[in-house]
């Protein structure tokens, strides 16, 4: 594996993890979101990662002739939550239902924050992937000159 494509596969690890992470977010600030405009309340979304070839179509040739190939991650699907929400008993409620019920999105606050610390976690072993691969880049470029 080439310096360069280390650093798109770790950049590809950067733009997956950075969706996860603004998934994440998007799901925590809109956790007492009881409508939305499809209707209903706010669904939980979350980031599934797939295994996908990385670096230019010429590349790409290049290695199929050569035998081997380098694989990142990217964000293949987003999985939108379609579990029932939870009712709560809020009679004066604008979204209130005959019984007085509102449904709120079915969200555990902590269970997405430990989710956002791994996606920043796995943000930042990408840029130090990407930092040590620039210094071996570096370190080439000096023994060159």
């Amino acid at each position: 594996m080439s310096l360069l494509t280390a650093l798109s596969v770790s950049a590809s690890g950067l733009a997956a993890q950075r969706t996860r992470a603004e998934l994440l977010v998007e799901n925590m600030a809109n956790s007492e979101t009881t409508r939305t405009p499809e209707g209903g309340p706010y669904k939980r979304k979350d980031a599934v990662f797939s295994s996908a070839p990385q670096g230019s179509p010429f590349s790409a040739a290049f290695q199929k002739e050569m035998g081997y190939y380098s694989n990142g991650v990217e964000v293949s699907d987003i999985y939108v939550d379609q579990s029932d929400p939870v009712k709560r008993y809020q009679p004066g409620h604008p979204d209130a239902d005959s019984s007085g019920y509102v449904a709120y999105p079915k969200m555990n606050p902590a269970e997405d924050m430990v989710d956002l610390m791994a996606a920043t976690r796995g943000y930042d072993a990408n840029v130090s992937a990407m930092s040590a691969v620039k210094d071996m880049i570096q370190k080439s470029i000096d023994l060159l000159k």
